[in-house]
């Protein structure tokens, strides 16, 4: 007799989770509404105690009788119009919290992280600086450390190779912090070899030194402030002076070169579908986005061959590469790059002397990652994760979040998957001893040598970040929220474990509506998604004209934008579109899918209108989209809304 499984456990987990997401949110109806006023006004009436017990002997300095004279009352009436205004228009915006919206990378906000950065507002601390912000510097240090443990990284201080991480407005200042800390590494060597520091193992010529491998760099900074420090005063600040005089971030990269000529510029290696933010980074530093180079993709994903024969030309060539860039979720399409391909070449290419860091741009799919870690931080196995869902993850996305923690560096937005409020973006790096190379003098805001303590250390933000003043309250939001939700799969992992799944709902609903609309519609998801962002490929029957199938499709579009000239209730449902184009997917690939769809590939070219194929984009991050509380799912009828809207259009 076969024994019987007892599903009942599962289904009271299920259940307990549900019941903890009920509280996360102020709810797509308004739900939590009492819980969220109760809050704010507790935090509120808080703070006005701390204010008036900071020194309770000083006088009030505003009279309680300023509130009946007539400029008093005129100005509460200007402000209370001009905030009357503002709440009208806001009922314009876009409908984030709703199940309805599934358009861009934006949702509701967790009730932790907008209590926590509501009740911080009112200190208004600056986190440039312990100084302006005691309390919420420490909390940023934190983060890193918090973000450090979801992706693998060293999360001990005791430890010397311990990450770090600071926030930053969004994904692009972190892109700009990965560029900035990869070329501080690189240069760094070429100083000490020409300020002619003995002793330390610096390399014996200029290619060599401006080829070493991030840790190697690390490893000889060390080692030279190790030097440093067994020399007398006078000693130690001549050395230091002359290496300060070598360095890249002194000189410029003008002169730098014009000191190395045997050297060229480094160029970094991305994927064709990285973000834009890579090639005004590229500006910002100076360096070009001639040095951009974009690495070919198979599948909306790097094609780890083209990079691997990119490498090799680069070593050919004798031109150094800064870093190599890989996607963890793309904006366009929640693809995922072969991170472990990525972090394997770099150790192969630094053994024959082509060293470069590895970043992953994880702003997207980064907290993702909670999905595979256990509670305290190890790696869970695949199977373990694949039980909670029908597909996820698939063995290459899989592999890529399991070398996360090999990587050198990475960046990943609170503000999307972390569901806290703009801007909240995070840079983490693998080892916190490289953000020295970084540091920035202000002898207004820092004082003396750098200490020893980790937090201490780190406390000095400004020093590092890119920024030279920033809100304390988005730390206090992040820090809250990883606090009352841990990052990993038991906890915070339940809010992507619901996305996920709604995204192979999506995928299975797709699929059905395919069949269903056979004879209207050739419609199919142009590839298996990795993550919760599913594409729809649609081309009316019969058609074979691509520049056809995109008016349609736009058109289609444009009822689920949002238009601020009508009420929101008009719209049914909130999209957003994308294009697929030959260097992103692949000639061949992109030619399948135009089979799939009855195009004809001979009417895919160079006119404006047949340059890409427009697709609907779909960010499935609402946790409610299967309502399994009233039985109703968003997804179906966001495909029941999809069939009578085509019909309707091309009836």
């Amino acid at each position: 007799m076969s024994a019987m499984i007892d599903t009942a456990p599962a289904t009271v987990r299920a259940d307990d989770e549900r019941r903890t997401l009920d509280a996360c949110f102020l709810g797509p109806y308004g739900e939590n509404d009492t819980l969220l006023e109760k809050l704010v006004v507790e935090f509120l009436r808080d703070h006005v105690y701390w204010r008036r017990n900071f020194h309770p002997e000083d006088p009030p300095a505003i009279p309680t009788h300023a509130a009946s004279h007539r400029d008093y009352q005129a100005f509460e009436a200007r402000m209370r119009r001009e905030l009357h205004a503002l709440s009208a228009a806001l009922k314009k915006s876009v409908p984030f919290h709703s199940p309805r919206y599934i358009g861009h990378m934006a949702s509701d906000l967790l009730l932790p992280g907008l209590a926590a950065q509501m009740l911080t507002l009112p200190y208004n601390p600056n986190n440039v600086s312990e100084d302006a912000a005691p309390v919420t510097v420490e909390l940023e240090v934190r983060v890193g450390l918090q973000l450090a443990r979801m992706f693998g990284y060293c999360d001990d201080p005791a430890r010397e190779h311990c990450a770090f991480g600071h926030l930053t407005s969004g994904g692009t200042v972190a892109n700009y912090q990965a560029l900035r800390l990869a070329l501080a590494l690189k240069a760094f060597p070429l100083a000490l070899r020409a300020a002619r520091v003995p002793d330390i193992g610096v390399p014996e010529d200029d290619w060599a030194a401006f080829n070493l491998a991030p840790s190697a760099s690390i490893a000889l900074h060390e080692r030279w402030q190790a030097r440093l420090a067994g020399l007398d005063a006078d000693a130690r600040r001549d050395w230091r002076a002359r290496v300060e005089a070598e360095r890249i971030e002194q000189l410029g990269l003008a002169e730098f070169f014009r000191r190395h000529p045997d050297l060229r510029e480094p160029v970094v290696l991305a994927p064709v579908t990285a973000h834009y933010s890579w090639s005004k980074g590229m500006k910002l530093l100076g360096l070009g986005r001639a040095q951009l180079l974009r690495v070919s993709e198979a599948g909306m994903r790097m094609d780890a061959d083209a990079l691997e024969a990119l490498l090799q030309r680069c070593l050919d060539e004798r031109r150094p590469v800064l870093a190599c860039v890989g996607v963890l979720g793309t904006t366009e399409y929640g693809t995922v790059d072969p991170i472990d391909r990525l972090v394997q070449a770099r150790e192969r290419f630094a053994a024959r002397g082509l060293g470069f860091g590895v970043h992953v741009d994880a702003a997207w799919g980064g907290y993702l990652a909670t999905l595979f870690r256990e509670r305290d931080g190890r790696l869970r196995p695949r199977l373990d994760i694949l039980a909670d869902h029908a597909h996820f993850p698939q063995p290459h996305v899989y592999d890529a979040f399991a070398a996360l923690g090999n990587t050198d560096s990475i960046t990943v937005d609170p503000h999307k998957l972390g569901y806290l409020p703009y801007g909240a973006g995070a840079f983490v790096c693998r080892d916190h001893r490289a953000v020295a190379l970084l540091a920035e003098q202000a002898d207004y805001v820092f004082h003396g040598e750098a200490p020893k303590d980790y937090f201490a250390r780190h406390r000095r933000l400004g020093q590092v970040i890119p920024e030279g003043s920033k809100s304390g309250a988005a730390a206090a939001a992040v820090y809250v929220t990883h606090r009352v939700l841990p990052l990993d799969h038991e906890h915070f992992g339940a809010l992507p474990r619901q996305t996920i799944r709604a995204a192979e709902a999506f995928a299975d609903a797709a699929a059905r509506f395919a069949a269903r609309m056979a004879d209207v519609v050739h419609a199919c998801l142009p590839f298996a998604p990795d993550s919760n962002l599913v594409c729809l490929a649609l081309n009316p029957a019969g058609n074979r004209d691509v520049a056809v199938a995109n008016a349609f499709v736009q058109r289609l579009q444009d009822e689920l934008r949002c238009d601020p000239r009508q009420p929101l209730q008009t719209k049914q449902f909130f999209g957003s579109s994308t294009t697929l184009r030959p260097e992103s997917v692949g000639a061949d690939e992109l030619a399948a899918i135009l089979g799939r769809l009855g195009l004809d590939a001979a009417s895919f070219g160079p006119a404006a209108d047949a340059d890409r194929l427009v697709i609907l984009r779909h960010t499935l991050m609402n946790p409610y989209l299967i309502d399994t509380e009233n039985g109703i799912s968003y997804i179906d009828r966001y495909f029941e809304h999809l069939e009578t809207r085509i019909r309707a259009l091309l009836g």
